[in-house]
């Protein structure tokens, strides 16, 4: 039997969550940077990937997918600091604005790629 594909709404972009999670966490005393960069590995062994310094970001399939890895995280909270988790959906990344540097520019398409 062929599984069934998921259904449009489970792709859609209004299902679809990023999780960003930022943090500031001391890193004065070497303990506090021990536990710092657990928490930051982490992240990363679940999947998350680095926006910037101390601010990591994973999509996930849903509100009760990203709920789970919440509760994952908070399970895994180093002892001080802060960190703190916001959910989004796809929808509302795709208005998401980078900016790299102040000098403008310009940038090129890349050019058209011909298959014959």
């Amino acid at each position: 039997m062929i599984p069934s594909l998921p259904s449009e709404s489970y792709r859609s972009g209004y299902r679809l969550m990023w999780l960003v999670v930022l943090f500031d966490l001391p890193v004065v005393d070497p303990e506090d940077r021990k536990a710092a960069v657990s928490f930051r590995n982490f992240l990363l062994d679940r999947g998350y990937t680095m926006a910037q310094f101390s601010v990591y970001m994973r999509l996930v399939s849903g509100k009760e997918v990203a709920e789970t890895a919440i509760a994952e995280i908070e399970r895994s909270l180093p002892g001080k600091g802060t960190v703190q988790v916001l959910t989004i959906t796809d929808k509302q990344y795709e208005n998401l604005r980078t900016f790299r540097s102040r000098t403008k520019k310009e940038m090129k398409n890349p050019d058209q790629f011909l298959l014959f």
